[in-house]
């Protein structure tokens, strides 16, 4: 494998900011002749790309070079893999985190520097078994794969794997082939990181922060969704800030996991992030949780403790379901908020702490304070810079890759070889409202995982989980909603929006199965796949009326 001896040049460039990607001839071994793959490559080295766009020209060009059914390039993040550009897999697969230890081809790849090929009788499980597009009657099974691990200014960052359906795809001159661009390609994710960092310094130079290159987030929110990348940059610029930050969003959108990366991101990443959920807090115990008590403060009160503040001093804390604070606390909270002072409980003496606030809840508080439930001057203090999480059902792109990461956790945790959903599955989880968000999808997920075991499943097998297992009650097809019409006053039929028609569809089948069944709503749950008590609440929520008699 070539060895990378340019680095100092590199970063001689870089530093000293006349980096041009025209200079990157100059870095190019002699030895690469002008085949016509190495000329696309170095064609999209020296042109001015986003990173998104140009690794996925990447594994387009490597596709369609070796004739494959998928290419994946993979970046190591701690013990696992991650998807970063791919061709030919099930989207969901990009939404994945492949931990090494569980695949043993990929822990073959990233234990040597040079290509390493599996021969299509390999009896190593492949990690994308049941994820390549087949045409009808094809084995679902990787039949022939190869993969690389690839090193950046001498460091692991991740691999390549070239994966096939059809045995005999690749050979010895296959491995040779992808060894000679090995190159090429640690080149042009050398230029994405270069570019990357090349702007984080431009930026820190603006702000005169010298500890921000290394500020990089922990990569546990997944989603390309143009309404997540909005928040998500939101949160980028608030980081840098001690604004107090509110969360807004609908139960199970994930506000903890913002939350999260906006303490990483922020100058006090290096100190305590502190969680604490006041829907939890007993009023008798909130102060002491909250602010700390002194020895004898009340009863069972031994020795003196440090509150929650103290603990987070320096750093953030992180107060979810903010709504459900006592209004008694509610004034205490404000007291620090305005300057920054405690009182632990049974003393009168004040304390300094230095904590950023980042607050959540899923209520309206400006309602709950028009009733009386909530204090306007903390609400205001509170939503200095309110941040909205969008809901799951505005974040379609982001579904199957949620999906296929939560599909993957349950792989693993349940000894499947392979998890994949079928064509019908997929569309359902698409076109659901999923009124419990991410937490509903994670949910819905694990419990389909448990239905291919209670179907007869083999765990050793690739396992495809069927529509019916999700246990989602009356999702119409989107040819049934595009084509969904109803009778207005005139007569004449009147277009639904997309809501209204899935709403629509729903209410028939749950009333044709209630008819069917002599309104035995426990046969009803079971004609219709999904659980009796789910059944009742999807009714409820769509206006029709329900009794728990039959149940």
């Amino acid at each position: 494998m070539p060895v990378n001896t340019t680095f100092d040049s590199y970063s001689f460039f870089m530093l000293h900011g006349i980096f041009n990607p025209t200079n990157l001839w100059y870095f190019l071994p002699r030895t690469v002749e002008m085949t016509v793959l190495p000329t696309i490559l170095l064609a999209d080295l020296v042109t001015e790309l986003p990173a998104p766009i140009r690794l996925q020209r990447l594994v387009s060009n490597l596709m369609s070079e070796f004739g494959c059914g998928a290419v994946v390039l993979l970046q190591k993040q701690q013990d696992y893999l991650k998807p970063v550009a791919m061709q030919g897999l099930a989207r969901e697969a990009l939404g994945r985190h492949f931990v090494v230890a569980h695949h043993p081809r990929l822990t073959a790849i990233m234990a040597q520097r040079e290509p390493v090929r599996f021969e299509p009788d390999s009896n190593l499980a492949d990690p994308y078994d049941g994820l390549l597009d087949s045409r009808p009657g094809q084995s679902l099974a990787v039949h022939d794969c190869m993969g690389m691990s690839l090193y950046v200014e001498g460091e692991c960052w991740g691999a390549i794997t070239l994966d096939a359906l059809d045995a005999g795809t690749f050979n010895s001159d296959s491995v040779s082939r992808l060894q000679y661009y090995s190159f090429l390609i640690e080149s042009i994710i050398r230029i994405c990181r270069l570019e990357r960092d090349n702007r984080i310094l431009r930026q820190s130079r603006l702000h005169e922060q010298s500890g921000s290159i290394a500020r990089q987030p922990d990569g546990n929110i997944i989603g390309q969704s143009k309404a997540l990348q909005q928040v998500l940059r939101q949160l980028d610029v608030v980081a840098d800030s001690d604004l107090p930050v509110l969360l807004l969003g609908e139960t199970g959108t994930g506000k903890e996991l913002f939350a999260q990366r906006l303490h990483q991101l922020s100058p006090r990443q290096n100190k305590p992030m502190i969680y604490i959920n006041c829907a939890a807090l007993p009023e008798t115990l909130a102060e002491s949780e909250l602010f700390g008590h002194v020895k004898g403060a009340f009863s069972g009160a031994g020795q003196d403790r440090a509150g929650r503040f103290e603990a987070a001093n320096g750093g953030t804390l992180f107060l979810d379901e903010v709504g459900e604070l006592p209004l008694s606390i509610q004034a205490k909270l404000l007291r620090v908020l305005q300057n920054g002072e405690i009182q632990r409980l049974g003393t009168d003496q004040p304390r300094q702490v230095d904590v950023r606030i980042v607050a959540a809840t899923n209520r309206q508080l400006a309602k709950r304070v028009q009733d009386g439930e909530f204090r306007a001057d903390l609400y205001h203090r509170l939503s200095v810079y309110p941040l909205p999480i969008p809901p799951l059902r505005e974040r379609e792109l982001d579904i199957l890759l949620l999906a296929g990461h939560f599909l993957e956790q349950n792989r693993v945790r349940l000894g499947f070889r392979s998890l994949r959903f079928s064509l019908e599955a997929e569309q359902l989880l698409v076109q659901y409202d999923w009124p419990g968000n991410v937490r509903e999808l994670e949910h819905v997920l694990s419990r389909a995982a448990i239905q291919a075991l209670s179907h007869g499943q083999n765990r050793q097998d690739i396992v495809t989980l069927q529509a019916e297992w999700l246990g989602l009650v009356g999702v119409a097809s989107k040819q049934q909603v595009g084509s969904s019409q109803e009778l207005n006053a005139n007569g004449s039929f009147a277009e639904l929006t997309l809501k209204q028609a899935v709403q629509q569809t729903q209410r028939q089948m749950i009333q044709q199965a209630l008819e069917h069944h002599q309104q035995c709503w426990a046969e009803a749950a079971r004609a219709l796949g999904v659980d009796a008590s789910n059944l009742h609440k999807l009714a409820r929520k769509l206006g029709l009326k329900t009794g728990e008699q039959g149940v």
